[in-house]
């Protein structure tokens, strides 16, 4: 038999409307500014914004009543018909703004656009949960980045500030995307590799277990500013001492304090997920796998980590999205990525520059997440 949708939360739809609501009754829709660097005058919303207005409180009045299986696909028909109106509001009053405008003028989401979105998008999520429990959340996400993507491709966003942003640096943005990826997976990669011995000797009582809680722990309470200079001053003595390191590609700038920084941080979810894992299964079946003839190493291969793998799961998707996020430091020490975009954009005080580069890291990170929660889900099906 189909699976039943489940209840929303109560609160949650009339929230995300209301907020939706406010923040185009009262912030500013767009801004106009007559160059990428000034701050812009506010613009209302217009038409545009009292029709997603309209959709929205639709859609949490369908999530609000009587439970009918057809309810909440009628709600995320309608959260996802008002992300799309206000796009192309947006789109098009950005364009009306700009005509007759000099070349360097831009036309900009406001406060009010955004916080609308972020609204409409949980509004689209809690609809897709109760019409879809199990895979609501990365489906609402997967329809509201296409539909998005979807707008952008026809050129309906092509007036917005961001738009122009990325048109003049398309080349630059894929190929922070790929090196933000390669930072990220490095640091996790060698995060790991580190993690479970340090995760085993914590399984035991002692001194060992003492000595690595005060070493993660001591590293976590390490601002990262400082670890990251520290790394540069360090890696640059290393190199002035063993010149012949620099042939292997080791640098005191660039990816490798980044790499060696963000790993550092990823150590503490790790290793505390890892031991916490491998500590979760029964003693007795620890002992009647001993008693069965099974060696330490058996006893950890074919007992610990299957018995623990939905804790060492939960563990590794924290590490992997803490990988993304911490990876945007390395613009810090010239490790490019799209941590370089952000810093560049704070350097220039240029707002676009700066979402250039973190909408990227905020959709990586959610990317991941999702997928290690659905390798997750699958693996625990299986």
């Amino acid at each position: 038999m189909p699976r039943a949708p489940t209840r929303p939360t109560a609160w949650l739809p009339s929230a995300a409307a209301g907020l939706a609501v406010a923040a185009l009754a009262g912030l500013p829709f767009l801004t106009l500014a007559p160059n990428r660097l000034v701050p812009g005058s506010p613009v209302g919303c217009g038409l545009a914004g009292a029709a997603t207005g309209a959709l929205a409180v639709a859609a949490a009045l369908l999530l609000a009543g009587p439970a009918r299986p057809w309810r909440p696909w009628i709600a995320l028909a309608a959260a996802l018909a008002a992300w799309c109106v206000l796009l192309l509001g947006a789109g098009q009053g950005a364009a009306g703004l700009l005509a007759g405008k000099p070349p360097a003028a831009r036309a900009a989401l406001g406060s009010g656009a955004w916080l609308a979105l972020v609204a409409l998008a949980g509004l689209a999520a809690e609809a897709a949960r109760v019409a879809l429990p199990r895979r609501g959340g990365l489906v609402a996400a997967l329809l509201l980045f296409g539909l998005a993507a979807l707008l952008a491709g026809a050129g309906c966003l092509d007036s917005l500030s961001l738009a122009v942003e990325y048109r003049a640096r398309a080349g630059a943005v894929a190929a922070a995307i790929v090196q933000h990826l390669g930072l990220a997976g490095a640091s996790l990669l060698i995060a790991l590799v580190l993690s479970v011995p340090l995760a085993l000797l914590r399984l035991r009582d002692g001194p060992a277990s003492r000595l690595v809680d005060g070493l993660i722990g001591g590293i976590q309470v390490v601002p990262a500013l400082a670890l990251f200079a520290a790394l540069v001053a360090g890696l640059s003595g290393l190199l002035t001492l063993v010149p012949t390191l620099r042939s292997l590609g080791l640098a005191a700038i660039g990816p490798v304090p980044a790499v060696i920084g963000t790993a550092a941080y990823l150590a503490l979810p790790l290793v505390s997920g890892l031991a916490a894992g491998l500590a979760a299964v029964d003693p007795d079946v620890l002992v009647a796998a001993r008693a069965n003839g099974l060696t330490p190493r058996e006893v950890l291969w074919r007992v610990r980590l299957p018995l623990g793998a939905p804790v060492l799961m939960g563990a590794l998707r924290v590490a992997a999205v803490q990988s993304v996020g911490l990876a945007t430091l390395g613009g810090l020490v010239g490790a490019g990525g799209l941590g370089a975009l952000i810093f560049e954009g704070m350097a220039q005080f240029a707002q676009d520059l700066i979402l250039l580069g973190a909408l990227p890291v905020i959709g990586l990170a959610l990317a991941v997440d999702a997928g290690l929660a659905l390798l997750a889900s699958l693996t625990e099906a299986a």
